[in-house]
């Protein structure tokens, strides 16, 4: 695998019962590269591993005035520099490879979701714990992937050094044998505790994020109602607990730091001691002496890569967990992910006709312009949700129909096929214009019948002012991140033209003018319905001017269809249908209601 394939063509379906078992799916999608960065690390530790011998070797000569020995042990020394320096070289090529292939495939599994889910996702995980998925939570996850490699390749390493020394030097050897084992187990009793601190840090790092996430979402409102200052005061003290958290934490990896540093120096001090004496008997030589003391110094670096690997997996274990709990959410009640009720194969037929809510008893006929009227604007969030067939997992409702055929039954493609359906907050992404209308659609809509039913000329011409080309195509004009550049309105109808380039079997749309004025609302709904004319398009609103236009008009009440007609008629037969149209208030209706009564008296009594 190389950085150059990414994105993967398929990143494959990740193993998401447990964080250990995602890392471990993780590891054997990158065994190739895991054994390209073993093999490299081997070259680079035994190198490293054989200079004490080459040192030992050039003073034993030197004490014997061998020159040809002294000779062979540089020429040695300087085969293992250049083993040295191709194998660090390369292992921090390889083991940086399978960092940043880690990362990419775990950010397109998230990304891959998130389009599945659609809204749906941040309500059932917080925001703040997507984002933190998506950036820190990745990052430490490569971290893991990328130590594992050098790891194995430092632990092969302490083996053959040794094994080396045993047979080499038997009476320093053993010391060495029986005191590396305990170098390296040394810091387990402290990782648990260490691994506690650090996810206490995490978890409390998670709820800043996703204050400091709300808080910029709901920016604007917090500066109208004058809530700044209250927030900012919350996320003061939630970045102070996390600093707090972060040193505690770092306490325990400073101590696990300082055992590290201390047995090993330990070690060396007994080795030097025990072999001046062995020296001084004359039972061992100089160069032999000097061979081992190396050896035994040498060792030190790899020892420094049992610690890396503890913080990693320790850091990596609960970012692992949050990252499998996001990919593990399912959007279909069908496990296996197929259509239900549907053909497959090529040939497949994709459901087609009358769009029906089982919950709500909302019916929006085949080929018409239905209105759904809901008082409660998150309640027709959620209902306009269930009908593109994002319903909740746990709502324990039945799914929404097509043509007798369940949404949530069907494949994510198919159902995004027949269905589609556009929030009262969408997104625009960053690209052209053209690249934003560049979306998989039936072919029967032109990008520019799409801007003109939706009003976009004033965008249009926006854009061509601001167009680098000699031509001014607005077409090719960049538009930024989420549209900021764009007024409200101006965002809102390039989606609704997004929308409708797609021209979907059904579509969906939640208070698709409530960012415009009277005037552009009123052509925007004819254009509408001129271009959907024949198709099934269902709108939630309360604006007269939309209601006016649809052929068929379903108020919905504490969940349930309380009344179906059309504008005109509902306004004059139901009260609460003409108090949610109107925005009339109990008082304001019993007075309207009077009226009324007085004008019907004043009748009667002129005609009496």
């Amino acid at each position: 695998m190389q950085i150059r394939d990414l994105p993967f063509t398929d990143p494959g379906e990740p193993d998401v019962r447990s964080g250990p078992r995602f890392l471990y799916w993780l590891g054997r999608n990158q065994l190739g590269g895991q054994l390209k960065s073993l093999a490299w690390g081997l070259l680079h530790q035994c190198g490293i591993a054989g200079l004490p011998l080459t040192v030992g070797l050039a003073v034993q000569a030197a004490v014997d005035r061998s020159g040809n020995r002294l000779a062979l042990a540089a020429a040695l020394n300087v085969l293992l520099g250049v083993a040295i320096a191709v194998g660090e070289m390369m292992l921090h090529r390889t083991a940086v490879t399978n960092w940043i292939t880690a990362a990419a495939r775990v950010q397109q599994l998230l990304a891959r979701k998130t389009a599945e889910l659609g809204s749906v996702l941040t309500r059932r995980v917080a925001a703040g714990e997507v984002v933190a998925v998506s950036t820190g939570d990745v990052e430490k996850i490569g971290w893991f992937v990328e130590a594992l490699s050098r790891f194995a390749a430092a632990a092969a390493a302490l083996v053959i050094i040794c094994v080396g020394l045993l047979i080499y030097q038997p009476a320093l050897g053993i010391v060495v044998a029986i005191g590396v084992p305990v170098l390296a187990l040394a810091v387990l009793p402290l990782l648990p505790r260490a691994t506690r601190r650090a996810d206490v840090q995490r978890e409390k790092a998670g709820r800043a994020t996703e204050l400091a996430s709300d808080t910029v979402a709901g920016l604007r409102v917090l500066r109208g109602i004058g809530g700044e200052d209250l927030f900012l005061g919350r996320y003061r003290e939630a970045s102070q607990e996390v600093r707090r958290a972060a040193v505690h934490s770092a306490r325990m990896w400073s101590l696990i730091s300082a055992v590290q540093v201390l047995l090993p120096g330990l070690l060396l001090i007994t080795v030097v001691l025990y072999g001046a004496r062995l020296a001084l008997d004359g039972r061992i030589a100089v160069g032999e002496l000097v061979t081992v003391y190396s050896a035994v110094t040498l060792m030190l670096y790899p020892l420094q890569h049992f610690e890396e690997i503890a913080m990693a997996y320790s850091f990596s274990r609960p970012s692992a967990k949050r990252a499998a709990r996001v990919l593990a959410i399912q959007r279909v009640t069908d496990p296996a992910g197929t259509d239900t009720g549907v053909p497959s194969g090529p040939e497949r037929a994709l459901p087609s006709g009358d769009l029906y809510d089982p919950a709500t008893g909302l019916l929006a006929p085949e080929g018409r312009f239905t209105a759904v009227v809901c008082g409660d604007p998150d309640a027709a969030g959620r209902l306009a949700d269930r009908l593109g067939g994002h319903a909740a997992e746990s709502d324990g409702l039945a799914s929404v129909l097509l043509g007798g055929v369940a949404l949530d039954g069907l494949a994510l493609d198919s159902a995004r096929t027949v269905v589609l359906v556009q929030d009262k907050d969408p997104v625009l992404l960053s690209g052209t214009l053209r690249e934003l209308l560049d979306v998989p659609s039936s072919g029967q809509v032109e990008a520019a019948e799409a801007l003109a039913a939706a009003q976009c000329g004033d965008v249009l011409e926006a854009l061509a002012q601001a167009s680098v080309d000699d031509g001014q195509d607005p077409m090719g004009t960049r538009i930024t991140e989420r549209g900021r550049s764009l007024s409200g309105g101006q965002r809102q109808r390039l989606a609704l033209a997004r929308s409708l380039v797609a021209d979907p079997e059904v579509l969906v749309l939640d208070e698709p003018t409530s960012a415009v004025d009277s005037h552009t609302e009123a052509r925007v709904a004819d254009g509408i319905k001129r271009l959907r004319a024949g198709r099934t398009t269902v709108v939630f609103t309360s604006s007269p001017l939309l209601l006016d236009l649809a052929e068929r008009i379903v108020f919905v009440h504490d969940g349930e269809v309380a009344s179906v007609g059309v504008h005109r008629e509902l306004v004059h037969t139901d009260a609460r249908y003409r108090a949610v149209v109107t925005r009339e208030t109990d008082e304001e209706e019993s007075k309207t209601m009077a009226q009324a009564a007085s004008r019907a008296m004043e009748k009667v009594e002129e005609s009496a």
